[in-house]
């Protein structure tokens, strides 16, 4: 099964995949958070899905609360922030574990995949980033502290694309 035919909620809690959600689009999977030192990172991810969402990409988001309990709010809640805060206008899934023993199927599979230095494994904080090709392949990864507009990020989509 791809990763794009995993079972996932959409924030306001319908079924759904990754594939559905962004059709034959390359996706950035990031977990997000909206009360982390690296929620700022949302304008950058914004900025992604207004530069290339017209050129087969999609960012999507996966709240996540395992992380110093930084994203404490409701479905309702998160998506107000996303909204007022930052312009959010691409894809929120609901709140989900990325680590540990109750961690969603979706991140099973991402997380078997290698960051820029070698390294598989668990996430390492909030706003890990997953770029998933049209396939639902995983390309790259890329840890938290790398920003969005990285460099290298931008260069992984553009070679999608």
């Amino acid at each position: 099964m791809s990763l794009r035919d995993i079972p996932v909620r959409t924030l306001a809690d319908d079924p759904t995949t990754l594939g559905d959600l962004a059709g034959d689009k390359a996706v950035l999977l990031v977990n997000v958070a909206s009360r982390c030192g690296l929620t700022p990172q949302y304008a950058a991810l914004v900025k992604l899905q207004q530069d290339y969402g017209t050129r087969g990409f999609s960012v999507i988001g996966m709240p996540c609360n395992q992380f110093a309990g930084q994203e404490p709010g409701t479905a309702e809640e998160i998506q107000a922030f996303c909204s007022a805060t930052y312009g959010v206008d691409f894809p929120l899934l609901a709140k989900a574990d990325v680590n540990g023993p109750g961690r969603h199927p979706l991140y099973d599979g991402l997380t078997q995949a290698a960051d820029e230095e070698g390294a598989a494994g668990d996430v390492q904080w909030n706003f890990e980033k997953f770029l998933l090709d049209r396939e639902g392949n995983v390309v790259a990864r890329f840890r938290p502290r790398t920003a969005p507009d990285d460099p290298a990020v931008v260069a992984a989509i553009e070679k999608l694309l």
